[in-house]
């Protein structure tokens, strides 16, 4: 019996040392794509050192099923006919005739004489996932604490498209608003961008590509100058400078299931995708997936150029709850973030 504890000891070690990380590693690239890379041996590549970076990856990410509870309260919310009276579903537009929805704000037919100004909320997930229906809750909650109408809309995530299609479907969005801001009484010269992670990468680069009236929109220049000029300003949390995220990535190793480098199409494009617009900035101090100096050096970049930028660190707020917070008024820090955007909105809008 001594000798069997002696020889299962050091292949319980290597199981939890060896065998649990290079399953997880296996496992995970697997599920979201090989690297495509010439001279890429994935199977022994996957037993390199970086295979622990990644099984912790994988492990941290385990904690985010906490919002498990609210994923679902969304998905019920969603279904259920009778909160159709708070927003109109599944709206087509675009080139794509990819679909949104718009949510009202609270005691709508007040709004006769003046409309309410307009919130664009963009979702992220990795440039690979995500649904509009998925934010229903908070869109729901944006609209009544900012007294504004909220749109949020679905574009094409990889591989259905890259970054260029995704940002060209967030143009069409704009268009289709300046288009229908009578049709459905909101204010289409008064709009704010709101973005999440990769959604916040969207939004800073489509209002960089409309400042530049850049022919890849493949939207009519007056069309981009109209809406460039209605954009009253932008709240984001989330990526700025591409290659600094990806080097990021490396540190954790996820860069090789991560989606981002595949949408941009490739490490040779992250600076003509990396925008310096404008920004109301916030973010997490305790984020994990996007560090805190994604926000910080951006602001110290836009400072240099003499460009205005508001900065707000949240302590303690990590990545996902600093958008699932905003879906409820009894989460931790619902009152904190809103705070932060009513005071920004208030700026551009002049109430909220």
């Amino acid at each position: 019996s001594g000798l069997k504890y002696h020889m299962s000891l050091p292949v319980v070690v290597g199981v939890m040392l060896v065998g649990l990380p290079y399953s997880v590693s296996l496992a995970a690239q697997w599920i979201y794509g090989w690297p495509n890379k010439p001279g890429y041996k994935k199977y022994t590549e996957a037993l390199k050192p970086r295979i622990y970076g990644l099984t912790r990856a994988v492990l941290e990410a385990v904690k985010y099923l906490q919002y498990g509870r609210l994923y679902f309260q969304g998905k019920l919310w969603y279904k259920n006919d009778d909160n159709r009276k708070h927003y109109e579903k599944g709206i087509a537009f675009g080139r794509r005739g990819n679909k949104l929805d718009l949510y009202y704000p609270p005691n709508v037919g007040s709004f006769k004489d003046v409309p309410p100004p307009l919130v664009l909320f963009i979702y992220g997930g990795a440039w690979g996932s995500g649904e509009r229906s998925i934010y229903c809750l908070l869109a729901r909650q944006m609209a009544q604490e900012l007294n504004a109408t909220v749109i949020c809309p679905d574009y094409c995530t990889y591989p259905k498209g890259n970054v260029l299609g995704m940002v060209q479907d967030i143009g069409d969005c704009l268009v289709w608003a300046r288009e229908s801001g009578q049709k459905f009484n909101f204010d289409k010269d008064n709009i704010v961008l709101i973005g999440h992670s990769a959604g916040a990468h969207l939004c800073a680069l489509i209002t960089l590509f409309l400042s530049d009236e850049r022919e890849e929109l493949f939207i009519e220049t007056s069309k981009q100058r109209d809406v460039t000029q209605a954009i009253r300003g932008v709240i984001l949390s989330g990526v700025y400078d591409i290659m600094d995220h990806y080097e990021h990535e490396q540190k954790r190793a996820v860069e090789y299931v991560s989606t981002m480098h595949k949408a941009m199409n490739g490490v040779e494009n992250f600076a003509y995708y990396s925008p310096v617009p404008p920004f109301f900035l916030l973010h997490g101090t305790s984020d994990i997936i996007v560090p805190v100096e994604s926000s910080t050096k951006f602001s110290e970049l836009l400072t240099s150029l003499s460009i205005e930028a508001s900065l707000y660190l949240l302590p303690r707020v990590n990545h996902i709850e600093i958008i699932a917070d905003l879906m409820s008024s009894d989460r931790r820090y619902y009152h904190p973030i809103y705070s932060c955007i009513k005071l920004e909105c208030r700026k551009v809008w002049g109430h909220c």
